[in-house]
């Protein structure tokens, strides 16, 4: 397998979402809300770049979409998309590095998320002009937050 060393030596913590993955989710959630976006990358009509920082905005009432920076700011997003699935009317589903020996998987995924769902093989990103980067150098998860205990799981 080829390594992908731009992968592994950027100084970017943001990759845009493989579309196939988005619109898959989307036709089962049905997305309002890019809370972690740039204006080229937003996936929802509403989005909040880095200038309204989604962090200190709030997602009630939103079915939201959040591929969050993969730095070190990563546990924040995910904190935040716990503490915001507890609003009314609110899910949250996150595309995240399957990194299960983190504190903040421990603290705000495991017996707290409604579902998670591991992706199997490695994800390519894209850059902001749909090609593609990859394959990631990392798995990846589907963490889906809510506390609406009417919505499905996905059927295996």
């Amino acid at each position: 397998m080829k390594w992908n060393k731009g992968l592994t030596t950027t100084t970017s913590t943001t990759w845009n979402t493989p579309i196939f993955l988005f619109d898959k989710l989307n036709k089962e959630f049905e997305f309002t809300l890019d809370p972690c976006s740039t204006i080229k990358s937003a996936k929802c009509v509403t989005f909040y770049t880095k200038k309204e920082n989604g962090l200190n905005q709030d997602w009630e009432g939103h079915s939201v979409f959040m591929n969050p920076p993969y730095g070190r700011e990563i546990k924040e997003w995910v904190k935040k998309a716990y503490n915001e699935s507890l609003k009314a009317n609110t899910i949250v589903v996150g595309l995240i590095p399957a990194r299960t020996d983190t504190r903040y998987w421990h603290e705000y995924i495991f017996n707290k998320a409604f579902d998670i769902r591991f992706l199997k093989g490695r994800l390519k990103f894209e850059k902001a002009n749909g090609t593609t980067i990859g394959p990631a150098p990392f798995p990846s998860a589907i963490i889906i937050w809510s506390s609406d205990k009417n919505i499905k799981k996905e059927q295996k």
